[in-house]
Formats: structure tokens, sequence, C-alpha cells
């Protein structure tokens, strides 16, 4: 389970941006897309924040849903995978959304 090793990586990344604050929520944006399945972050967060300064914080996952333009007659759709056509029949797409994978808030305690 990769959402281990993500869940991991954010955490040492609040950890060495907040310092010793001790952090009260975490707010993340994690796409439909990105390949990262949210309840599984949400499952590794409680065991990974454990004796860090994140102990006991809140986790709250944003999730954008996919959106992509047809490169060939400029339609805008929403898209739930990645193998979804344009309703013109066309798979070239620029996707707009819902890949991403970041770290949208940290708030902490003063």
């Amino acid at each position: 389970m990769h959402e281990m090793a993500i869940t991991q990586s954010v955490i040492q990344a609040v950890c060495e941006r907040m310092g010793d604050a001790p952090v009260q929520r975490v707010c993340l944006e994690i796409g439909t897309l990105s390949g990262v399945v949210a309840d599984s972050v949400r499952f590794c967060f409680d065991l990974v924040t454990a004796g860090t300064t994140l102990e006991g914080a809140s986790l709250e996952i944003i999730q954008p849903t996919g959106r992509a333009r047809c490169r060939d007659c400029g339609a805008e759709f929403e898209l739930n995978d990645l193998l979804v056509l344009c309703e013109c029949g066309s798979a070239n797409r620029e996707l707009l959304a819902g890949e991403e994978l970041k770290i949208r808030e940290v708030e902490v305690l003063v």
C-alpha cells in the first residue's frame, strides 16, 4: 500500500516546516485521478502521526473531481477515470484537474 509511504512523506514535510509547533489540523487535496486512495491515507494518518507534533491532529481531505479539455473540439468535461473519452469520441484530451496531491493547509496551536 503506497498510501503509507505517501502519508509518511506528508507528515515528514509538515514536521520539517512547522518545527515544534503542535499541529491541530492538516488539510490535503487528493484528486480522484491521483491513484491515491483517500480512505487509506485516513487510516494511515493516526498511525504515522503517533509520537510527532501531529499526534491527535485532525485530517481533512478534499477530493477534486477529474476535469479535461478535448484538444479536438474544445469541450470541457468531467471524468472519473482516465479512460473516459470526450462526447465527440476523441481521446485527445488535456487533463485540467483531478491528479492533485498536495498539502493545502496546516493549522497549528499558537
